[in-house]
């Protein structure tokens, strides 16, 4: 599910382009102005809106720590402000003083890129502002760019219709000749990296103007060499598609199109989720927020729209939270054993025979998540139980059902591979795989930072909450 949760109506013309940072959400608009907003409530800032470009404004993006706005314009520049007191802290002209059209920082914020109508490129160092390398593809305009996750490479795309993947010397390292028939409109990087043997693997998701969305996978061999493989295209619009974004887990990838509509996709299985129909001219602009669930997307209709997206684990599933006096035996699913109530715990006991153990468990508000989780330290420590044959009995219950959960219909990538139980907040670690958040916090805090399932070291210890899983999860729950 998805909800409209606000309207933004600040600007006189069509929104460009608009960016999240962790705390702000900006925009972009044919009105020459910048506009920034509280994520939380969306209340505009004091200093808002940002003047000084002198012409339309076509794209924006925050630095990694938020502190700093980029947005370039038909004025030749690019600007750099700052989020804190919303002043100019730097005026970048681009080299031979064409518009620019596109400009991108790099996740690690030590580059700035910019892109022009004459088909120039400007490599910029950010913290210096200072130009570093220029380069240019003649006879079309740059429209899009996106670094990869590494930082270290970049793509680019035209109206030429070709995408261009380029290192931080400005050379080209491939291109992808009519990659989009009339045009590229829009490409972006998914924020994860898969790496296996001699292989690393980059995602890419581009739009043009021939109405397709595509997803592209960018192989990088420890030759050096650089090979790009088209992985799924997308036919979810009617018309023209104009912008794309990935979620900060690389689950969902959103795009706008000229036939006014917002896809919303399962990336991974190019599966389309929800079609959002509220703006009333071309859809230009989309992002996801890094932090919490939600979607904006910009349009020429002059406003933009915040969406919020439900993660299927409330609202219906509250039949699951109902007391056992209120089910049968059969109605408790054995697949569900995280959801179980104190009661639910209870009345499996007495089925299996461990009736003298229920007040206990009562006094001790065992519920299902609690019970899956005991030890021989816990039963004796916390629970009291002295016989060490009824702890035995008790744990092998426990595992039979767990076994009961992996054996009887649960879709293995909703088990967390550190516990084997059904996820209830599912969050990816640097190692590409999904964990329960409290198990993967426990194991980084005890093993090292090594990653459960390949054993090599945890690059960072952040964890990305993997809303389409949770929402997956969800409808399952709901079903079963």
């Amino acid at each position: 599910m998805t909800s409209l949760i606000c309207t933004l109506q600040d600007h006189r013309d069509d929104v460009n382009c608009c960016a999240f940072s962790g705390k702000l959400f900006a925009t972009c608009s044919g009105d020459k102005t910048l506009r920034i907003y509280n994520s939380q409530d969306f209340s505009e800032l004091p200093f808002s809106p940002l003047s000084g470009h002198g012409y339309v404004v076509h794209c924006c993006c925050f630095s990694s720590c938020g502190q700093f706005l980029a947005s370039c314009s038909t004025d030749a520049t690019t600007m750099v402000w700052s989020t804190v007191t919303g002043e100019i802290e730097a005026v970048l002209e681009h080299p031979g003083r064409s518009p620019v059209r596109i400009c991108a920082l790099s996740p690690d914020s030590a580059h700035l890129v910019s892109g022009a109508s004459d088909g120039s490129l400007a490599l910029w160092d950010f913290p210096s502002k200072q130009l570093r390398r220029t380069g240019a593809v003649n006879d079309t305009t740059m429209i899009a760019c996106s670094f990869s996750p590494c930082s270290q490479v970049f793509m680019t795309g035209s109206t030429y219709g070709d995408l261009r993947l380029w290192d931080l010397d400005m050379n080209q390292l491939h291109a992808e000749k009519n990659a989009h028939d009339l045009g590229v409109t829009c490409c972006t990087f998914a924020p994860s990296i898969h790496s296996g043997g001699q292989v690393v693997q980059f995602r890419l998701a581009s739009c043009g103007q021939d109405s397709l969305l595509k997803i592209w996978a960018i192989n990088k061999f420890i030759s050096g060499g650089y090979k790009m493989q088209l992985l799924h295209t997308l036919t979810g619009q009617s018309a023209p598609v104009l912008s794309c974004a990935y979620s900060s887990d690389g689950q969902l990838l959103v795009s706008g199109s000229v036939d006014k509509t917002v896809t919303v996709y399962d990336a991974n299985n190019a599966v389309l989720l929800y079609t959002l129909n509220q703006h009333e001219r071309y859809v230009t602009a989309c992002c996801f927020s890094p932090t919490s669930p939600l979607i904006a997307t910009g349009s020429m209709d002059k406003t933009v729209n915040i969406w919020r997206l439900e993660d299927g684990c409330s609202d219906r599933e509250g039949s699951d939270l109902t007391s056992s006096e209120e089910r049968t035996s059969a109605g408790r699913s054995k697949l569900l054993v995280s959801d179980w109530s104190e009661g639910d715990v209870s009345a499996w006991l007495v089925e299996e025979g461990l009736e003298g153990l229920v007040d206990k468990f009562r006094a001790n508000n065992i519920d299902g998540t609690e019970l899956l989780s005991l030890t021989k330290e816990t039963l004796a420590s916390e629970l009291h139980i002295e016989s060490v044959g009824l702890r035995s009995k008790l744990l092998r219950k426990v595992e039979e059902l767990k076994s009961d959960s992996v054996c009887s219909g649960i879709p293995d990538e909703f088990l967390c591979p550190i516990t084997r139980e059904l996820m209830r907040e599912p969050v990816i670690a640097a190692d590409g795989y999904s964990y329960e958040r409290e198990a993967i916090d426990s194991w980084i805090n005890s093993k090292n930072r090594s990653s459960p399932m390949t054993n090599l070291p945890l690059l960072t210890t952040l964890l990305t909450p993997n809303h389409t899983l949770k929402m997956a999860i969800g409808r399952w729950k709901t079903n079963h």
